[in-house]
């Protein structure tokens, strides 16, 4: 979502508010700068996902009204690959993520066109295509036909989303709301139909809102889920499910603020976890790593 200056002076405001709580963790370091976003293509970053089919880089696409395209970024930021979505277009993506179907034995690279500021569109889209591998070209065309789509809506109608994530246990996709003073968490249980429109299912509330983004690890046993000042953590062990760990009350990690950070994504040996913001004019936006400060899980 575009933003502004008078909003990002608020969120500043509530960042320095919520900071003095001292109720935040120290399960990970403060974010450290490994990557500064230079590239002109990449001006309106709102996901961010660690490549599983190519190793040690990322998976970033733009915000609504850019082009349908998904670029492949190493720590640096620098573009290696870029996928064209051919005969798609970037209405409002906000989310990008990878999740595994076991019944197609296959990788999906997800794209969530789920953003609605005005709350306008009742369906929201799920694009997703078999994850690329980097290749000798650094432009890649992924033809209409190659691209499957989830369509659904919520129960309560139109409203505005920017949060996917993708348990890589259970394969279940949870949509998180973004203007409710309760954020609310929508479930699509697997398998998710690409033939027929789905009702997202109301699962659970957050004691929190404007959520911009979230992600699972890769073994599915931790949750970062965050907002514009803060990010929040849950674990759990293979016993418990999705709802009985965020049931639970989160930790609050310390966090570096960001002009207009929408994007998180688990490093994918959970070492850590990567932030990223859109680039704001007057302030730079740099790839931020915050690295484990004990062993994994």
């Amino acid at each position: 979502m575009r933003f502004n200056l008078c909003i990002l002076t608020i969120v500043t405001l509530i960042s320095c508010s919520s900071k003095e709580k001292d109720t935040h963790s120290t399960d990970f370091l403060a974010g450290e700068e490994v990557g500064e976003l230079t590239a002109k293509e990449l001006k309106e970053v709102s996901g961010l996902a660690a490549s599983q089919a190519n190793p040690g880089f990322f998976w970033v696409i733009n915000d609504g009204g850019n082009g349908a395209n998904v670029y492949l970024v190493d720590q640096h930021l620098d573009i290696k690959m870029k996928c064209k979505l051919i005969g798609i277009r970037n209405r409002d993506w906000e989310e990008v993520a990878i999740g595994y179907d076991p019944e197609t034995k296959t990788s999906y690279l997800y794209i969530a066109e789920i953003g609605d500021n005005y709350a306008k569109y009742i369906y929201k889209k799920l694009y997703r295509f078999k994850e690329p591998t980097m290749s000798d070209s650094s432009v890649i065309n992924i033809m209409k036909e190659q691209v499957q789509q989830i369509v659904f809506r919520l129960p309560e109608g139109a409203r505005d989303t920017e949060a996917m994530m993708i348990d890589p246990l259970q394969h279940d996709i949870y949509i998180v709301s973004k203007r409710e003073k309760h954020a609310h968490v929508y479930q699509l249980k697997y398998p998710q139909s690409t033939q027929d429109t789905l009702m997202a299912e109301t699962f659970m509330t957050l004691p929190f809102t404007q959520v911009t983004a979230a992600n699972f690890s890769l073994q599915g046993t931790e949750v970062l889920i965050k907002n514009y000042s803060d990010i929040f953590y849950w674990n759990r062990d293979s016993t418990e499910t999705v709802k009985e760990m965020l049931t639970i009350s989160p930790k609050i990690l310390d966090y570096k603020p960001e002009p207009q950070g929408e994007s998180i994504a688990w490093s994918l040996d959970g070492s850590g976890y990567y932030t990223i913001s859109e680039k704001v004019t007057g302030f730079k936006s740099n790839l931020l790593f915050y690295k484990r400060n004990k062993p994994s899980l």
